[in-house]
């Protein structure tokens, strides 16, 4: 039988079972954010999007372009299934009149963009639709080209997925949307560390600065040799110091600004990475116009 819990009890139960050992749940804060994140994406690359759409477009166009693009066979499959073609393949009228939906049929294949849109994929070029819901002239050229390739990967998605159903065209997307949201969290979280960092550094060489920027400061030291030091990637932080019409690399910095232990030894290789490649180049090249 289980025994009967009062609220009252939690301090006496906390006592007896070490104060160390106190339950503290993660806050609900980064959910919240990815809650917000979510709902905007509905309208720009989910089915709420893709609803809206369709419900003002000539269905006979549709129609006509689906008997192109789409398998005959796969046609039966999602007739059988009850799922309207155009749910799992685009079409080339219904990406005019939403360019952003490409992300809606990325994620339906389960790509991030970050390889969806890699230079080998040939993708790339239509990365601006996703995040911006424009389109050039060059990019509606190539649309029929796009939405071919895609119907070849989506074809075999349906005839390798049995029953696939409504609810499944909802809820694959969201597996990778999810690491999407958590990829660009941690960008967030990197960043974050960054900007305190050249703070930080920012304080420790400050009556040596003669310039200061949004991403460099410009010092100059007690050996009166000019010095930058700025904020980037790959390093995250670059200090060179200016030799003529050259700059030589002296130092390179990795930020680590999560709290995943693992990483740290991640970001541990990229700075030994970092410090091997400037090792390698003596000199940067000319120096640019920023003094």
């Amino acid at each position: 039988m289980t025994p009967q819990f009062k609220v009252s009890d939690l301090p006496t139960i906390r006592k007896k079972n070490n104060a160390h050992a106190r339950l503290s749940p993660p806050s609900p804060s980064r959910q919240v954010r990815f809650y917000q994140l979510l709902v905007a994406a509905r309208k720009q690359w989910f089915m709420d999007a893709l609803a809206e759409v369709l419900g003002r477009l000539d269905q006979s166009d549709i129609k006509k372009q689906v008997g192109q693009f789409v398998p005959a066979d796969v046609q039966r499959i999602l007739a059988a299934a009850g799922i309207r073609d155009e749910h799992v393949f685009p079409v080339p009228t219904l990406i005019e009149a939403r360019p952003s939906l490409i992300g809606y049929y990325r994620l339906l294949l389960g790509s991030p963009q970050k390889g969806f849109y890699h230079g080998s994929t040939g993708m790339a070029q239509f990365k601006s639709m996703e995040e911006t819901g424009s389109l050039s002239d060059r990019q509606k050229i190539r649309i029929p080209e796009f939405c071919a390739a895609m119907a070849d990967s989506l074809a075999e998605l349906v005839r390798q997925i049995p029953g696939l159903t409504e609810r499944d065209l909802r809820e694959l997307p969201l597996l990778t949307f999810g690491s999407q949201l958590q990829g660009s969290n941690n960008t967030q979280i990197g960043k974050k560390a960054m900007q305190e960092i050249f703070v930080v550094i920012g304080e420790i060489v400050r009556k040596y600065t003669t310039t200061k920027e949004t991403n460099r400061l410009t010092i100059r030291n007690s050996a009166r040799r000019t010095i930058l030091i700025t904020m980037s990637h790959d390093p995250d932080v670059r200090v060179e110091e200016v030799v003529g019409e050259s700059l030589h690399h002296r130092v390179a910095i990795e930020v680590k600004g999560g709290t995943d232990a693992s990483n740290a030894h991640n970001r541990a290789g990229e700075a030994e990475k970092s410090h091997l490649k400037s090792k390698g180049s003596r000199l940067s090249g000319v120096l640019d116009n920023h003094l």
